[in-house]
């Protein structure tokens, strides 16, 4: 079985330099940010059954993101090769495809998917193909 950790997004701000690098103008998307300190994406991922079905803020800088519907975005950990996932319901927040190469703010719920092997081929399959790659 493979693990992912998966967040869902509750709220989300997107940090974008504008020019100037003593002025960074703020994005947000959903609701406000209540949680004071972020969880480090590679804690998380070393201690996923710790943090599953509570509510975390994480911070890193956008990877990846769905060009179909702007559903979800991916940010890399501080630990290098590691990466979590934001996921939003379609349509609740659309994640602009300008976050690429940005710094963000995520607070969601951690949610913990065990893949078959047949299903992470299924779905990594399937990621290529949103992403217009080969698989």
């Amino acid at each position: 079985m493979m693990k992912m950790a998966t967040m869902f997004a509750l709220s989300m701000s997107l940090l974008l330099s504008m020019g100037c690098a003593k002025k960074q103008e703020v994005e947000k998307y959903g609701k406000e940010i209540t949680q004071k300190e972020p969880v480090k994406i590679s804690a998380l991922m070393e201690n996923i059954s710790q943090y599953v079905g509570k509510s975390v803020l994480v911070e890193g800088q956008v990877v990846s993101f769905c060009a179909k519907r702007g559903c979800w975005i991916e940010l890399a950990s501080d630990k290098e090769f590691q990466k979590i996932k934001i996921k939003v319901n379609d349509g609740e927040i659309i994640f602009p495809m300008t976050a690429k190469g940005k710094t963000a703010m995520a607070e969601g719920v951690v949610e913990a998917i065990e893949l078959s092997q047949e299903n992470a081929l299924k779905y990594f399959q399937h990621q290529a193909e949103e992403k217009g790659e080969a698989f």
